[in-house]
């Protein structure tokens, strides 16, 4: 059964449409307005084999904010409902990318028990619209609505879009491992027997 989801999220202050196929090839077609953005969401894609078609809208003149956070309610819902009631899936994912100077970790536990950590070395707010601030919001929203323990920890690293790009991709690899479906794992896979 194919595990897809197209979700809708309108508000006063934005629209956005999503499409996710959780097993697809790392097809990214996203236009969020936000050109860096674009760019990180792009490389979770790849890095993923997820295919995503994703628009968004925003009040990009009076901030980043709205978008970005919208964007990742709007993912987190359609991972959730690709995710079905996690029957078969590893559950748990962690991977460890490398971008020049810049190393990130991340780990996954698709729980149905969302928490964020996040921690980057970086002084935080390197003057761009884009930095490591406003990619915590997107995480945050994103793991929320998925359901998702997310633990993102950047060993090192000084240039903060090396930094952003190694967190994006590792993202990525990590959950493709954790929503892998794994012919073993019959049920879900907790000793409680649910999620």
């Amino acid at each position: 059964m194919p595990r897809t989801a197209s979700v809708s999220r309108q508000t006063r202050e934005t629209d956005i449409r999503v499409t996710l196929n959780l097993d697809g090839a790392g097809q990214a077609d996203i236009d969020t307005g936000i050109p860096f953005f674009d760019h990180m969401l792009t490389l979770f894609v790849v890095h993923g084999f997820f295919d995503v078609q994703l628009t968004a809208r925003g009040d990009l003149a009076v901030d980043f904010h709205h978008t970005v956070e919208d964007v990742g309610l709007a993912l987190g819902d359609a991972l959730h409902q690709t995710l079905g009631d996690r029957s078969g899936i590893r559950r748990f994912g962690h991977r460890v990318t490398p971008m020049d100077e810049a190393l990130a970790a991340v780990s996954i536990d698709l729980s149905r028990r969302p928490f964020l950590v996040y921690h980057l070395p970086l002084e935080l707010g390197n003057g761009s619209r884009f930095d490591g601030l406003l990619a915590k919001e997107f995480f945050r929203a994103f793991s929320q609505r998925a359901g998702m323990n997310l633990h993102i920890n950047v060993q090192y690293g000084e240039n903060e879009h090396h930094v952003l790009e190694a967190v994006f991709k590792s993202t990525g690899r990590a959950l493709a491992q954790a929503a892998a479906l794994q012919r073993r794992t019959a049920g879900v896979r907790s000793s409680k027997g649910s999620l």
